[in-house]
């Protein structure tokens, strides 16, 4: 069975967003239609709780976008973001969320960020998501969202290393720097994992 998977698309990610990625609305059009292809549709919403130690505003001396280390791993500092009840962190309005079937929250350990859908940032603690597929017979997940670098990278790695095969669908979603989502696809292919366009689904 496929899966589609729906990486963080909440508003504190798209323009006007705390955390906003360029274009990251663009993605929602197609999103949609996508969501038709697949008998399983997943959400993950990053849910951190205020103060969380990822926030430039927890380190006081320290800029957004700084690196630090934290517990052991390096961290990039972020703006405030998704921060639990707030409307950054909801799903975005125009997100058909009918399909959806499952929403996985992620990142309110407060001592450690979670990009991946699958785990925290140093796999300490699983979010239940590889399981929830498994249980529901899925072994090929298509993945979508934001950020192509970040969340939907980790995402795909993860997804990798838990057995699944693996597909990101690269014009579903959006990134925050060229480069850095040009050395996420070398490594998924790497992995084993692929990266195709929305195009081979909607034929």
């Amino acid at each position: 069975m496929k899966a589609l998977l729906l990486i963080d698309i909440q508003n504190d990610f798209v323009p006007g967003g705390a955390l906003a990625v360029a274009g990251g609305d663009e993605i929602i059009p197609l999103v949609n239609r996508l969501q038709e292809q697949f008998g399983l549709v997943v959400a993950t919403q990053d849910w951190h709780p205020p103060g969380h130690l990822s926030f430039a505003s927890s380190h006081p001396g320290h800029q957004v976008f700084d690196q630090v280390e934290l517990y052991g791993l390096a961290q990039t500092l972020w703006p405030d973001h998704c921060v639990q009840g707030t409307e950054g962190a909801e799903l975005h309005p125009a997100l058909d969320q009918h399909r959806i079937e499952a929403i996985f929250r992620k990142g309110m350990a407060p001592e450690i960020d979670s990009y991946s859908g699958f785990f925290d940032n140093g796999h300490r603690k699983a979010t239940g998501l590889a399981d929830y597929l498994r249980g529901r017979g899925v072994t090929e997940v298509y993945l979508a969202g934001l950020a192509a670098d970040y969340c939907v990278f980790f995402s795909a790695k993860d997804a990798r290393g838990q057995g699944f095969t693996t597909y990101l669908i690269e014009d579903a979603t959006r990134a925050i720097s060229a480069e850095g989502f040009g050395r996420a696809k070398v490594e998924l292919h790497q992995l084993g994992g692929h990266v195709i366009q929305s195009a081979e689904l909607l034929q």
